[in-house]
């Protein structure tokens, strides 16, 4: 099977730095729907049967176009959504950007029991994002390729431990929006990483401002920043 981990097109949130991770979360900008509009024809030689999306508005909404395309529809799957902020939802500031990508460096590095305040561990995280995809992979045979709408921390967490990334590596690599993590196996016999995309999928010149993108930038950047 063919996982492909999409990131969501830019939201105002992005833009700013805002943690935004609660439901239903912010929409798309005119940049994000152009990402968005822009993925059908970049993804033109995969097979996709299936489009699967978090139960935030972004993902669906950057889903549709590529589903429209296929003439299929946008399956909303519990499960894919992004790392929690909890305490820190919302907020922009130093102390929670660094709060935020601490603990997603610790879940990294395999320090699964780091929770942020109010947030979940990494067990409960890995656990809810696991279950997801291993329903979907349920409703789809092994040589199917299938495109999961999500978002850049949760996809770059889940990739990490399921294809056994160095957690090194995994901090000093950015994903834009639209951006894309390709691994190809199944749950029942493990993942290998294909290629990661970090520029958005419709090409580098639909790359937004990537200054303050909290849940897009390199880990490594931020925090020594």
């Amino acid at each position: 099977m063919r996982l492909l981990l999409i990131r969501h097109g830019q939201t105002p949130n992005n833009v700013v730095g805002a943690l935004d991770t609660a439901f239903p979360g912010a929409g798309l900008t005119d940049l994000g729907r152009a990402q968005a509009a822009a993925v059908p024809a970049a993804l033109a030689d995969e097979d996709v049967s299936a489009v699967y999306a978090s139960p935030l508005v972004r993902t669906q909404l950057t889903g549709t176009p590529l589903a429209q395309e296929r003439g299929i529809e946008v399956h909303v799957r519990e499960g894919l959504e992004e790392i929690a902020a909890g305490g820190f939802e919302m907020r922009s500031d130093r102390a929670a950007v660094e709060a935020y990508l601490g603990a997603l460096s610790s879940w990294l590095h395999g320090d699964l029991d780091h929770a942020l305040p109010g947030g979940s561990t990494g067990h409960e995280f890995i656990g809810r994002y696991d279950a997801a995809v291993r329903a979907v992979a349920e409703r789809h045979g092994r040589d199917d390729t299938v495109a999961l709408f999500s978002h850049g921390a949760a996809i770059r967490a889940y990739a990490t431990r399921a294809a056994g990334l160095a957690a090194e590596d995994v901090e000093s690599m950015w994903i834009n929006n639209t951006g894309m993590i390709l691994l190809e196996g199944h749950p029942t016999q493990g993942w290998g990483l294909v290629h990661w995309t970090s520029e958005p999928l419709g090409g580098a010149h639909l790359a937004g401002v990537r200054a303050h993108d909290v849940t897009g930038e390199a880990v490594d950047e931020e925090l020594d920043d």
